[in-house]
């Protein structure tokens, strides 16, 4: 990608982080109910009422809120939490750390599944096991995260209860962490007891996000990979008398991996959307789990300030794509 399509794209990026923040913002000022009634006494006064309205800036009309709401963002400033009463910005910075770990474990897991489940399933082309492969692939596509969630909680965690079934961290755990972090550090630190337990609370929610991402994977790597045993390079490495498992890793795959990973971009956005259940299943203490609480508590501060880095996320992400992609691809590079 060259730099001028990417100073284009951050520019289409500005633009749409400003229609989500729009949007997010009309959105919630026409849902019935007051935030204010959420967080006062029932003998409050009139008097203390519109204090508290002034506070958060709702005695304004809708425009003034939005340039006033707009302008703190541009400062970095999101605003103070209804019903946490703490600083918009430091509770997105305590919970996305453990979204990011556990989006980013799940999308591990789905591609190194997904990969090597795409790369077995080509290998057993015209084969009877090709069949069975694909219905139960198909069964994976068709069961959402949630409900994956649903079945992981009953087997291992009330059937087989050999997993936690809520949390991020033991509390018996002894350890202090010094960033929110906490998989990454332990990782740094070499604390397994630590790395252990966190991949221990992670392992049902990863799996219940990773198994949907790992089987669009599968069928979509598989079709390119059976395209790509087709082309001339790989008849010839099969004359020279190549072995079908180097065919599909050595000379395949590296041109079947662009359309995979295009949408697989696009995928991990849909599953970060997806933590949002996820967490609240698991208990998990992420940033899709509290957006839960702040859309129940109708804190509007909290809810936009949410939206507004889910969009950044999703945008950063398809960027990320692209430029990965036109590294794998330099043809793509000045498209």
């Amino acid at each position: 990608m060259a730099v001028s399509p990417l100073i284009t794209r951050l520019g289409l990026a500005l633009v749409t982080l400003f229609g989500v923040a729009v949007i997010v913002f009309c959105l919630l000022r026409v849902v019935p109910g007051d935030p204010v009634a959420m967080m006062i006494s029932p003998s409050a006064t009139p008097a203390d009422i519109a204090a508290l309205k002034a506070r958060y800036g709702l005695d304004l009309g809708l425009g003034a809120q939005f340039m006033l709401w707009l302008g703190a963002v541009a400062r970095g400033d999101f605003g103070t939490s209804i019903s946490l009463r703490r600083d918009v910005l430091e509770l997105i910075g305590e919970r996305l750390p453990a979204t990011l770990e556990l989006a980013f474990a799940a999308l591990v897991f789905g591609i190194l599944a997904g990969g090597m489940l795409a790369i077995f399933g080509t290998l057993c082309r015209r084969t009877p096991l090709e069949p069975v492969l694909d219905f139960l692939n198909g069964l994976f596509l068709a069961v959402p995260d949630f409900v994956w969630a649903l079945a992981l909680v009953l087997l291992f965690g009330v059937f087989l209860p050999v997993l936690p079934i809520s949390g991020r961290l033991d509390p018996s755990v002894p350890v202090a962490f010094a960033t929110p972090f906490y998989l990454l550090e332990s990782l740094a630190r070499l604390n397994l007891a630590a790395v252990g337990d966190l991949l221990a609370h992670m392992a049902m929610p990863v799996l219940a996000l990773g198994l949907p991402l790992a089987a669009i994977i599968v069928r979509t790597l598989k079709e390119a990979l059976i395209e790509a045993m087709l082309q001339d390079y790989v008849l010839l490495a099969r004359l020279k008398g190549m072995s079908p498992l180097r065919l599909v890793v050595q000379e395949a795959l590296r041109n079947a991996v662009g359309p995979t990973l295009t949408l697989t971009g696009v995928q991990f956005t849909f599953m970060i959307g997806g933590t949002v259940i996820v967490e609240r299943i698991f208990a998990y203490p992420g940033l899709g789990n509290m957006a839960i609480d702040a859309v129940i508590n109708r804190d509007l501060p909290l809810i936009q300030g949410i939206v507004l880095t889910f969009g950044a996320l999703f945008i950063a992400i398809n960027i990320a794509t692209d430029l990965i992609a036109a590294l794998l691809n330099p043809r793509q590079a000045h498209g």
